[in-house]
């Protein structure tokens, strides 16, 4: 089908965001300067939204209206005769020295209006509805090209939304889109992009195209982060360390064991930042989970179990294998209440090869560390409301991510529900894990492992899609 190009000037009073909505819309945190400074975009500056590597659709930012009356004012003093169209006036405006001299910011924004089909028309919904913009959407409308006003800020408990809306529609301008470039939805781009149709239907193919391959994009994001959560899972469920039950050799064990499982996540949460294109140093906060692109609060701490509404005592040690587990993640019981929980529960085991070696290092004096359940639901909970955060997050963001964990989680089925079986299996299986320095020495070791991992990534899916599954 032929998709033509759509090009598109992004127009707008001075400091509304037009920068902001085109590093939103083109997932881009580099793309131009954005600062609470007037006038920061002084020049025309272009990208392309593309479609399976094709530019469907070319963005241009241009700098801001900043004196939209006096322009009004000068292009009402042009047409002496009242009969000449106000297109052949604004070009008549463009060939004149004031578009070089007083109206120098405002002739870049229109010349550049005049060679697109369609002009977004960006609004800060925060502010009142004055004069200046009024005038500004007088000259637009002079213009001879399809605008679709967008509300941004929508999401600020300052929005005046309904005014603007209703303000808009006194000036016949009625395919209004609401967008907030901080706080990402799905819907709202979406919806902006129909807005655009309803106006530019030989573009309808084009759009079309770009709503497709939108809904496409984020489910990819789902999937993609629903596989870098699994396999962090499936590598800390089975990740474990045999060690003498003497205190003073399991102790650095325990540590070492902690600092493994907390790099394991700092990586993902990495893998995570690089999938949504975004930079670690997007996220330097003292008041949020993570600083610095790590996690703030640790990960083996009682106070993060508490947060994110987790019970770290029958979780752990249900979850035991050797005891050990409890003391690992909560610093509970001693090295020795520990070895006396190992003998009991190792007391139970019979038929399992696997079972029966433990059973044996366990005769010998040996046990295992490893990760507890609550410390799994607790992974899995951080990493959840992160890629929930980011698929909230705007490109334009100038705050950083801040994790509502408790409130988040509250009714989260990693909260509340057993985990799933898929981790059982990955603790009984230790070379499924790619923290062991031995990792996927068994044959079948990769193939059980990537079923196991795509397994478990379709429940995170699921979840990520529909929270209440």
């Amino acid at each position: 089908m032929n998709r033509p190009v759509l090009k598109i000037a992004v127009v707008g009073h001075t400091n509304t965001g037009k920068t902001s909505l085109l590093r939103t819309l083109t997932r881009d945190t580099g793309f131009g300067d954005v600062s609470d400074r007037p006038s920061t975009t002084r020049h025309v500056e272009g990208t392309s939204l593309l479609v399976d590597g094709e530019p469907l659709v070319e963005l241009y930012d241009t700098p801001g209206l900043e004196d939209s009356i006096g322009l009004l004012e000068h292009l009402d003093s042009l047409r002496g005769d009242r009969q000449s169209h106000w297109i052949e006036i604004i070009r008549q405006f463009l060939e004149s020295p004031s578009a070089q001299g007083e109206f120098e910011q405002e002739a870049k924004a229109i010349r550049q209006l005049l060679r697109a089909d369609a002009a977004l028309y960006v609004i800060d919904a925060r502010d009142r509805v004055l004069g200046k913009h009024r005038d500004e959407l007088e000259i637009l409308g002079r213009c001879a090209r399809p605008v679709v006003p967008v509300l941004n800020f929508v999401v600020n408990p300052e929005a005046k939304t309904a005014q603007w809306r209703e303000h808009l529609a006194r000036v016949n301008m009625h395919a209004t889109a609401e967008f907030d470039t901080v706080v990402l939805d799905e819907y709202g781009e979406l919806r902006l992009f129909e807005k655009m149709q309803t106006l530019l239907d030989p573009f309808r193919p084009t759009l079309e195209a770009l709503i497709q391959d939108r809904k496409n994009q984020r489910t990819r994001l789902i999937k993609g982060s629903a596989d870098l959560l699994a396999d962090l899972l499936i590598d800390v469920a089975a990740y474990s360390v045999k060690v003498p039950i003497d205190e003073a050799v399991a102790v650095p064990a325990m540590d070492s064991l902690k600092q493994t499982v907390r790099d394991r996540e700092q990586q993902c949460v990495d893998r995570l930042l690089e999938l949504f294109r975004f930079q670690p140093d997007d996220y330097a906060s003292e008041r949020l989970p993570i600083r610095d692109g790590q996690w703030g609060l640790d990960l083996f701490s009682p106070s993060s179990l508490k947060q994110f509404g987790i019970r770290a005592g029958g979780g752990a040690a249900a979850g035991s294998l050797a005891g050990l587990t409890l003391d690992a993640m909560v610093g509970g019981a001693s090295l020795g209440a520990g070895a006396a929980l190992g003998a009991a529960i190792g007391a139970l085991w019979s038929s399992s090869k696997t079972h029966g070696r433990r059973i044996a290092d366990r005769m010998r004096g040996f046990t295992e560390l490893h990760v507890s359940d609550a410390t799994l639901r607790l992974l899995a909970l951080r990493q959840i409301d992160l890629v929930q955060a980011l698929l909230r997050r705007g490109h334009a963001s100038q705050e950083k991510i801040s994790l509502q964990a408790q409130a988040a989680s509250k009714n989260n089925a990693w909260t509340n529900r057993k985990l799933p079986e898929v981790l059982a299996r990955a603790k009984v299986n230790s070379n499924w894990s790619r923290l062991h320095a031995t990792a996927s020495t068994l044959p079948d070791a990769d193939v059980r492992r990537l079923s196991a991992r795509n397994e478990l990534a379709q429940v995170i899916e699921m979840g990520l899609t529909d929270p209440e599954a």
